[in-house]
C-alpha cells in the first residue's frame, strides 16, 4: 500500500458554512436520550479539511455529556426531563472549497491486505443486509474491473433505477428499499454500502450536512443529509447515490455501519418529535454566531 506524506497535502481557499439545527420534542416522562450531531475537526491524506471555527449548544445546554464512540463520533447524552425539550447546535465550520474528487482509475484492494480495522465495514449489519443482495451485486458488478469503477457502477445504477421520495421508515433495510425501487438519501446511502460490501469492497454509511454551493438552491426544507464512503486504495473516499455528482460543503457529522450507529437522535422510552430546522449556507469570513441563522424549516 502507498505510502503518503500528509506535510504534502494542499489545499483550496477554504469554505466557511455556517450550519445547524433546532429540535424539539415533547417528552412525557423522564427519558435518556443520545444524539449524534456535533462535527468533529477532520484531516485527510486526500486533501479533504474539516475546522470547527466557532461552535455553541442552543437550548438544552446544561446536563448534556459527551463522549466519543467506537466509529470516532461526538456523542451528546442527556437525560430529558418531562415536558417540551428543545435541542440544537450553530457552528462556523471552514472546509475544502473544491468538490467531492473524482478518481475513476483506483484500484480493488483484495480482502487479505486491507487494514484490519476495515473488516468490520465488510459485514452485514442492521439495515445492510449485504448478505442479501450479494447475488444480484456480483450478476451486476461483478465484472467491472477497479475499485472506483465498481463503487460508481453502483452508484450509477441506484441513481437510475430508484426514486428518490418518501415511502421507507427508519427500519427499512437496504434490501427493503431495494426491492421496493424508493427511498430517501438514508436509503440511497444503505443501498450503496450493501453492495459494495457484498463486492468485498469496505463500506461505511456517513451522515452531515450538505448545502446548496455551486448548484441551483433546492426549495424544500432542509434535512440532515446522508451519504456513504468505500475503501479504496487506502483511502476512504466519498460517494452519493442520491446526487450521484461531485458536491462541494459537505460538513460531516457521523459515520458507522449503518443508520443506527449515527442516528440524531436516540431514545430510551417516548420523545415525540415535533418540530425541526436546518440549516447549512456559505457564510463569508467576518460572519460570527452572533448573527441569526436563516434556516429551511422543516
Amino acid at each position: 500500500m502507498a505510502q503518503h506524506d500528509s506535510s504534502s497535502v494542499t489545499f483550496e481557499r477554504p469554505l466557511r458554512i455556517r450550519a445547524g439545527f433546532s429540535l424539539t420534542f415533547e417528552v412525557p416522562y423522564t427519558t435518556p436520550m443520545l444524539f449524534v450531531v456535533q462535527p468533529r475537526e477532520r484531516l485527510e491524506l486526500t486533501g479533504t479539511r474539516q475546522r470547527i471555527i466557532d461552535q455553541r449548544p442552543l437550548e438544552a445546554a446544561q446536563g448534556i455529556h459527551t463522549y466519543q464512540d467506537g466509529h470516532g463520533n461526538i456523542v451528546w447524552r442527556l437525560l430529558a426531563q418531562p415536558g417540551t425539550l428543545t435541542i440544537g447546535h450553530d457552528l462556523i465550520a471552514e472546509i475544502t472549497r473544491n468538490p467531492d474528487p473524482v478518481l475513476p482509475d483506483l484500484p480493488k484492494t483484495l480482502v487479505e491486505d486491507l487494514p484490519s480495522e476495515t473488516i468490520q465495514y465488510l459485514l452485514p449489519s442492521r439495515y445492510v443486509d449485504s448478505d442479501l443482495v450479494s447475488a444480484e451485486a456480483w450478476d451486476r458488478f461483478g465484472y467491472i474491473q477497479g475499485g472506483w469503477a465498481q463503487v460508481q457502477a453502483v452508484c450509477d445504477f441506484l441513481y437510475d433505477t430508484c426514486v428518490y421520495g418518501y415511502g421507507s421508515n427508519s427500519t427499512t433495510t437496504a434490501k427493503q428499499a431495494l426491492d421496493s425501487g424508493r427511498g430517501v438519501c438514508r436509503d440511497f446511502a444503505h443501498m450503496g454500502v450493501a453492495f459494495c460490501r457484498a463486492l468485498n469492497i469496505p463500506a461505511r454509511y456517513v451522515c452531515g450536512y450538505m448545502p446548496d454551493i455551486d448548484i441551483v438552491p433546492d426549495p424544500v426544507p432542509m434535512d440532515f443529509h446522508a451519504w456513504f464512503e468505500a475503501f479504496i486504495d487506502g483511502q476512504w473516499r466519498t460517494f452519493d447515490a442520491r446526487h450521484n455528482k461531485p458536491r462541494a460543503g459537505r460538513i460531516l457529522i457521523g459515520q458507522g455501519r449503518d443508520a443506527s450507529d449515527v442516528a440524531f437522535s436516540t431514545t430510551f422510552g417516548s420523545a415525540r418529535l415535533t418540530h425541526m430546522k436546518v440549516w447549512a449556507d456559505e457564510t463569508d469570513f467576518a460572519n460570527t454566531l452572533d448573527i441569526e441563522p436563516n434556516p429551511r424549516i422543516f
